[in-house]
Order: structure tokens, then C-alpha cells, then sequence
């Protein structure tokens, strides 16, 4: 591999003609030749032989393409799905998603893109998403929420491979290094080179500057959900010391002591502090009748399945649709079996039963999975956190962590 890209040279001038924006972004990335195909591995694009067979046109586009990936840092955000979804992830899903985005967004720009092509409004039809015009789906659309939505219906996504193969698709993107902590610095120097680039296709009046900041994929969601689910399951299931009459408080032991030195008074007695007498258990609730899919309750059970192991708590599943009809406890080998559970489906939803037996456990946190669809009972003497699949009518009491989506 060279230093620099001497195939892509002639197009990269070109690209500072036809779009200022792009061109900034262009210098912010490594150009390779390579062998193989031109693919994106972290912030270098790796040239291929067959780079020189296109018109300049079509090169123009396909350097724009992975200046995209780059800015975009789609490698990375694919290692952090991957790392999200484990055996589940198929890289060919992100790479169709990000795809998509791009391409969408260089045919709206005016570039050229070599065809066959994956287009965002395409790839939405294919899979029985909301269809849409390209600027509101764009608008709507990150590469992880909607790589999420690929993979959340095995059948669907076996249909949209070999769409994809139709199309001329193949993964041209690497893995980089995964982050679902937040935003990092790498992340936030990108964004702002994005967004100065922007204003300077702005100015320009060509190029991806002309659309201004419509893409949702230069803002993605940048904690997922389980991220948040993992912090409110830690604090709920954390033992804290509590009052013990018991056990009499240093504070008060060293004043008893000092008053019968000095004859004083006796000090009135402090209870001190004890670890909890039991261990913590957490109540997972499965509304069966609800659209949590298969997808999200692997990714749920994963985290509750950690939480458990690290904290030792107990975890029992509930199965429910009007009344409780499957009880398990899950620790510490019941989470290998969880998907040959019998789980009964199509029935309605009452939330009572579920309320009445997991308050028998008396447990330090329930956790439904469900879509809210049914009248919420009174508050429980225990804490409540509803796990659902999308936006609802906040419920009367408890806290509301939205899994949809790939939030």
C-alpha cells in the first residue's frame, strides 16, 4: 500500500471543484492505494485497482462516499454494534443501512455514484419501513437505529441480503474501535469538522453543503439504551447499608465510653448500619402480548444477565398477558434456557396479577417489558421502571426507558 493515493489523486482535485465541503472532509482522511476492492477502514480509504476503471465522474462519487464513511465514523459506530448485538451482528445489515444514507445523500448532492446503488428510500420499501420522501427519511435515519431495525426480523433481513446482492452491495467498511460510553473526543472533532464544511458548501451553494444539517446520522443517538438500563439496574440492585438497632454506632460507642469517664450523662443510643440481611432481587416482567421483539429482549436479558452475575442478585422472570403464567428464576444457569421458554402469545394485557405476585418477592426493582397498552395499576410499595419498545403516554408512576429503535 502507498503513502498516498496516486488513483485517487485526479478525483480528489476534482472533488474541491464540485464540493467544498466534501473536499474539507477529504483532507481530514488517509487515501491508499490498495489491493481488492475501495473499501474505509477507520479514517483511511484504501484504493483498489478497479478505482481507475470508473469515469471521473463515478470516482468523484465514490471518493465522496468514503469521505462519508469516514466523517461519519461509520467504523467505529459498526464496532460498537457489533459489540451491542454479539453473534447476532451482520455486517452486511450496517453496511446497507450506512449505505443507504450515504448514497441518498451524494444523488440529492448531485454527485454521481457508481450503479447498481443502495439507496436509503429503496432500502426502506424493501423492508416494510415507513416509506418516505429522501429528505424527511434522511431526516428520520441514523446508520445505528436503522441497522437495528434490519436486524430485529431474521426473515426480513435474509430478504434484504439478497436484495442487497442485486443491487451490486458489498461491504467496503472495516471495523474500528467500539464506543458506547458517550461522546468522545474523536467523535466531537469530527462533528465540528463536519459542520464547519457544511457552512462551506453553504457558502458555495454546491455540493452536500446545499442541504444543510438534515442527516440524522451526524447525530446519533450516542448512549444506547442497555447503557441506561445498566446504570438504573446497578443502583437498584446495589445492597446499601441500613439502619440496624442491633448493632450500636461507633459515634455513639465512643460518647457512651467518654460519658462514663467523666460520670456525665448517658448519650441517647444511635442504632448503627448493617448490610442487608437478604440478597437483592430484581423481577423482570414479559408482556407477551407486546411488541417487544425477539431481538430486544436478548439484548435486555443480556444486561440483566450481567447486572445479576456482578451484584448477585436474584432474578426472577414473570410471563404474563392478563394473569402471570410463567415463573422461572433465572440465576444462575436458568439464562441458558431462556429462549426455549413456553411463551404463550396473542392474549390481552393486565398488569394486576404481575403487580401482585412480584410484590410476594418483595423485590428491589420490577422491570415490565411492554407497550403499555392496558390501565396501570396503583403504586407498588417497590420500585417500577416499564421497558418499551417505543413512545408512549407516560405511565401514572415509575420510570419509562424507551428500547426502540436502537436508542
Amino acid at each position: 500500500m502507498t503513502r498516498h493515493s496516486t488513483r485517487a489523486a485526479r478525483a480528489l482535485a476534482h472533488l474541491g471543484e464540485v464540493d467544498p465541503a466534501l473536499a474539507v472532509l477529504a483532507l481530514w482522511c488517509r487515501h491508499r492505494d490498495g489491493d481488492g476492492a475501495t473499501r474505509t477502514d477507520g479514517d483511511t480509504i484504501s484504493y483498489g485497482p478497479g478505482f481507475a476503471t470508473l469515469g471521473l465522474p463515478e470516482q468523484v462519487g465514490l471518493v465522496a462516499h468514503h469521505v462519508l464513511h469516514v466523517a461519519l465514523r461509520h467504523s467505529d459506530r459498526q464496532a460498537g454494534l457489533a459489540e451491542r448485538l454479539g453473534d447476532g451482528f451482520d455486517a452486511s445489515l450496517f453496511g446497507l443501512a450506512a449505505d443507504g444514507i450515504i448514497n441518498e445523500t451524494l444523488i440529492l448532492a448531485g454527485h454521481a455514484v457508481p450503479r447498481p446503488a443502495v439507496l436509503l428510500t429503496e432500502l426502506l420499501a424493501e423492508a416494510g419501513l415507513p416509506a418516505q420522501s429522501p429528505i424527511a427519511a434522511l431526516e428520520r435515519w441514523d446508520a445505528d437505529r436503522l441497522a437495528m431495525a434490519l436486524h430485529s426480523d431474521p426473515k426480513r433481513a435474509e430478504k434484504l441480503r439478497e436484495w442487497g446482492a442485486t443491487r451490486g452491495f458489498a461491504v467496503d467498511l472495516g471495523l474500528g474501535e467500539p464506543d458506547d460510553s458517550g461522546e468522545t473526543q474523536k467523535t466531537a472533532d469530527w462533528r465540528n469538522q463536519i459542520l464547519r464544511a457544511l457552512e462551506a458548501g453553504r457558502k458555495a451553494g454546491t455540493g452536500i453543503g446545499k442541504l444543510g444539517a438534515i442527516l440524522a446520522d451526524l447525530a446519533p443517538a450516542s448512549v444506547p439504551w442497555e447503557v441506561v438500563l445498566r446504570g438504573l439496574l446497578a443502583r437498584a440492585l446495589t445492597e446499601r447499608p441500613h439502619p440496624s438497632w442491633r448493632r450500636p454506632s461507633g459515634a455513639w460507642l465512643a460518647r457512651m465510653a467518654e460519658a462514663r469517664r467523666s460520670g456525665g450523662p448517658a448519650p441517647v443510643y444511635e442504632p448503627g448500619r448493617a448490610r442487608m440481611d437478604a440478597r437483592p432481587r430484581l423481577v423482570l416482567g414479559l408482556d407477551t402480548s407486546s411488541s417487544v421483539d425477539a431481538q430486544m429482549l436478548r439484548l435486555f436479558t443480556a444486561e440483566a444477565q450481567g447486572i445479576a452475575r456482578r451484584t448477585g442478585a436474584e432474578v426472577h422472570l414473570m410471563g404474563f398477558d392478563e394473569a402471570v403464567f410463567l415463573e422461572k428464576r433465572l440465576d444462575p444457569t436458568g439464562w441458558q434456557a431462556l429462549g426455549d421458554l413456553p411463551l404463550r402469545t396473542g392474549g390481552g394485557t393486565d398488569y394486576a396479577d404481575l403487580f401482585d405476585r412480584a410484590g410476594a418477592r418483595a423485590p428491589s426493582m420490577l422491570v415490565v417489558l411492554t407497550d403499555l397498552d392496558a390501565v396501570i395499576p396503583p403504586a407498588p410499595g417497590y420500585p417500577v421502571l416499564w421497558a418499551v419498545p417505543a413512545l408512549v403516554e407516560p405511565p401514572p408512576h415509575g420510570r419509562v426507558l424507551l428500547m426502540g429503535e436502537g436508542r
